[in-house]
């Protein structure tokens, strides 16, 4: 158990950080057209994955823990992670969600500034902080390519202050499912079927609390938003996990403040 309550197993299987098999992973990886890597060619990605370690985690497990020396990177190639900060007065606030092809720790100086935590199970691709960053030096593509999902990191942050600091509740959770949508559609290698090209499926592996602590709300005040807007015919839930959005300009007006 770490100082935040999680759990750290470091079993086999779910647990397990050993020596990435290059062609392998690197072969079936489903985010390369969003991960860091995306800048490589077949050597300069060889020369990576010598830096590389596979690491996986089960659903609860935590990843890293705020305040612990922030010694490794990590690039997520299969799962959701939600990312925590504690207040001084023991509340818990989400600040970020990453999907498949985020990486994890960009941010970070000498120590993690946040709590890593699987949401479902996880596989990533591990790398040694000092390692990867002497390494910029050779592939300079690689720096940029960094640096370029670092701001994007930072204008998230922003987003994410924003959307606390000066939206309703509606507008709050409206933005929400359009950013989930929009992070789905760019983890994803394949354009989703749709019945109807006017709706999107939004998968929501994380629950209700999750969504409330990530949004500033409580739990009740975030149901019964997705009742309103279900009711208004914006979207259509299905189970606590999955939402199609029936009207995503109306959901984006609404997110603007238009409505």
């Amino acid at each position: 158990m770490d100082s935040n309550g999680g759990s750290r197993s470091q079993g086999t299987g779910s647990g397990r950080a050993g020596d990435c098999q290059h062609g392998e992973v690197c072969g079936h990886c489903d985010v390369r057209h969003t991960a860091m890597c995306n800048v490589l060619n077949d050597a300069e990605l060889e020369k990576l994955n010598s830096l590389s370690s596979d690491f996986k985690r089960d659903t609860q497990q935590i990843i890293c823990s705020e305040g612990e020396p922030a010694d490794h990177l990590y690039n997520l190639r299969s799962g959701v992670i939600r990312l925590s900060k504690m207040l001084p007065d023991g509340r818990r606030q989400i600040t970020g969600f990453l999907f498949g092809g985020d990486f994890l720790g960009l941010a970070c100086n000498e120590a993690y500034a946040y709590t890593a935590e699987a949401i479902t199970p996880v596989e990533m691709c591990r790398f040694p902080r000092h390692k990867l960053t002497q390494m910029f030096g050779e592939l300079p593509q690689l720096g940029g390519r960094v640096f370029s999902m670092t701001s994007t990191e930072l204008e998230a942050a922003q987003s994410q202050m924003l959307l606390l600091g000066r939206k309703t509740a509606a507008e709050r959770l409206s933005s929400f499912l359009l950013s989930m949508a929009q992070k789905q559609h760019h983890s994803s290698t394949t354009e989703p079927a749709q019945p109807d090209a006017d709706k999107q499926e939004v998968h929501l592996p994380m629950s209700r609390t999750d969504i409330a602590d990530y949004l500033g709300l409580t739990v009740e005040t975030v149901s019964r938003h997705f009742t309103k807007l279900a009711k208004s015919g914006l979207i259509d839930l299905q189970g606590s996990h999955k939402v199609i959005l029936k009207d995503a300009d109306a959901l984006q007006a609404i997110a603007d403040g238009d409505k």
